[in-house]
């Protein structure tokens, strides 16, 4: 059977979720995507593996591809690289912003070798901004853009847990296929490339919706503040053996490194998804785990009891400096990290306004609002200002007379209750 992108060629650059799950979506309509990972395989791979660089996680966003293993930082395999664009329709990056150029596999260099290129970009928070250097995974942005405010799942101490499945992940996913699709239909028309931008921060902002739209005294700092306390609610200082004893029958979900924590001040988003990242998280917030040491200690009640403490002695840790410190440490080292924030705040924060992630509209009957904006960014061109959202009815006349009704018509099925 013949897929619907059958004869489309895609080379996807990405890792984790996001991005392998929009290639995949393209592989199942017949698009011919080719993953290029590191020598050693992407993180993903070595995630709870059950056979070397073979897991779950990877199996189940890959499905449908082809792979090639390609050492990007060597000479020759940039230039491999680069003869395999000039047969591509299609480039597929998730990286953070800076690493694209680093490898040799960012937009200009690409184009420069296929005119006819569509490149889609995913990254965490944008490519502008003062955040968009930052590593983001699916918890740091659900952190940041107030998702995890709006999910209702909290520890005994109050603290917001991840939401499953990682939501701003896949829906971002979903929306590099559809790019990838829109900058197809767009090269038929024009027959040029294009670059499309898309990240996580923008897919998260539009799942709020309605959330995110600002109204006449919904975003007060009194709103903000009565969901702040509802976070607060019940915390105080984790006794370790009664932390222990609750908590060991859920031992295989304890984990230091993907967790919000309570800090001195209010709450923090970690996720640190690879060994060298669980490292300097540890090194950062000054414990050890013996689990990395000795990977035996993995498994079984010995590795349980370990996460248990960890956790226990993370939280303690935690809550001695803010949100901001433990955030500084935290860049600087590399490790994803972000605030839990509510989406009331998310208006005004100057990563949403650097990516105009904001779209300002007059609604005749809302009056001024602001809202979250079109998910996508082409480069060139400044974003579409869509129609606000229509009253009951309201263009009638104008698409009717589209179809050929003479007004009287229009009037005629108007009274007859057949429109509004």
């Amino acid at each position: 059977m013949t897929g619907l992108l059958d004869g489309v060629r895609v080379i996807e650059f990405s890792e984790i979720i996001a991005g392998p799950w929009g290639g995949m979506m393209l592989a199942d309509l017949g698009a011919d995507v080719i993953k290029v990972e590191p020598l050693t395989g992407e993180p993903w791979r070595h995630q709870l593996p059950f056979a070397p660089a073979e897991s779950r996680w990877f199996i189940s966003a890959n499905r449908g591809k082809r792979d090639v293993a390609v050492d990007l930082r060597s000479a020759e395999g940039q230039r491999l690289v680069h003869r395999l664009v000039e047969t591509a329709d299609v480039a597929i990056v998730n990286y953070r912003p800076g690493t694209p150029a680093d490898l040799a596999i960012d937009y200009d260099t690409l184009s420069r070798i296929n005119p006819r290129l569509v490149y889609v970009e995913a990254t965490a928070f944008g490519r502008r901004g003062p955040n968009a250097h930052r590593p983001g995974y699916d918890l740091i942005v659900q952190a940041t853009t107030g998702l995890l405010s709006t999910d209702g799942k909290r520890s005994d101490a109050g603290v917001p847990a991840p939401m499953s499945p990682p939501v701003a992940d896949y829906g971002t996913g979903y929306t590099v296929a559809w790019a990838v699709c829109a900058g197809l239909f767009s090269r038929e028309r024009t027959g040029r490339g294009v670059k499309i931008e898309a990240s996580l921060l923008a897919v998260a902002l539009g799942m709020l919706s309605y959330g995110f739209m600002e109204l006449p005294d919904l975003a007060t700092p009194d709103a903000v503040e009565r969901v702040r306390a509802t976070w607060r609610g019940g915390a105080s200082k984790v006794d370790v053996e009664r932390h222990h004893v609750e908590e060991l029958a859920k031992a295989a979900a304890v984990n230091a490194y993907y967790r919000c924590y309570e800090t001195s001040d209010s709450l923090i988003a970690v996720a640190a998804l690879s060994d060298p990242l669980r490292r300097k998280f540890l090194g950062v917030v000054g414990l050890e785990d013996p689990r990395i040491a000795d990977p035996e200690l993995a498994t079984g009640r010995a590795g349980a009891e370990a996460g248990v403490v960890l956790v226990a002695m993370a939280e303690i840790r935690m809550r001695e400096r803010t949100t901001q410190e433990w955030l500084a440490d935290f860049d600087a080292a590399g490790v994803p990290a972000g605030p839990v924030n509510t989406v009331f705040e998310l208006i005004d924060d100057a990563q949403v306004q650097a990516n105009e992630l904001v779209l300002e509209q007059d609604h005749p009957a809302a009056g001024r609002v602001r809202a979250a904006g079109p998910v996508l960014r082409v480069l060139g061109q400044d974003p579409v200002a869509p129609r606000p959202a229509p009253l009951l009815g309201e263009h009638a006349d104008e698409v009717l007379a589209e179809l050929g009704y003479a007004p009287d018509e229009v009037e005629g099925l108007r009274s007859a209750g057949v429109i509004r």
